[in-house]
């Protein structure tokens, strides 16, 4: 006869191979997802574009953000963090990015939303390198999952230009 302590090890092991194999399979299950998210970023006004005394560029934007991304979220998703860049190139620097906003979204029902901003963190470039500069508004995502690694992607959005001169 069985001791009741052969009992609940054996009780435990097979609980825990259970809840792996759950975690096994939920992270699996991502696999399957093709997320397709949509966005437009508008920006409405150029607020402030000068120079500061320490010789860097510095621009202000009021900015129109819409997105819809609801086919991020599957039953394994806890949040997605959300952030909007400007990258563009200097001839120091083959890329640089500056995060413009950041957002979390909790739910799969805040995950469509459109809003008006001002630039959360400051656009600055170390120099004088913006005048004029073509850039890209690039939206990144992370999707992080209840079990499972982390996965991250972007929507790149080209066409955007800051103008000749300082305001």
């Amino acid at each position: 006869m069985h001791s009741f302590g052969f009992r609940a090890n054996a009780l435990l092991t097979f609980s825990l191979t259970i809840l792996a194999l759950m975690c096994a399979i939920a992270s699996i299950s991502d696999n399957l997802n093709s997320p397709s998210p949509t966005a437009t970023v508008q920006i409405l006004n150029v607020n402030r574009f000068q120079k500061k005394s320490t010789g860097d560029d510095e621009v202000g934007f009021t900015l129109d953000i819409s997105a819809d991304l609801q086919s991020l979220f599957t039953w394994n998703t806890k949040q997605v963090f959300v952030f909007l860049a400007a990258e563009y190139s200097t001839p120091k620097n083959s890329l640089n990015q500056v995060s413009l906003w950041d957002r979390i979204i909790p739910a799969r029902e805040d995950a469509k939303f459109s809003t008006k901003i001002k630039n959360k963190y400051r656009f600055i470039d170390q120099g004088s390198n913006l005048r004029g500069r073509d850039f890209n508004m690039t939206l990144h995502w992370h999707v992080m999952p209840k079990t499972g690694k982390m996965f991250a992607d972007k929507l790149v959005l080209p066409g955007y230009r800051l103008p000749e001169s300082y305001r």
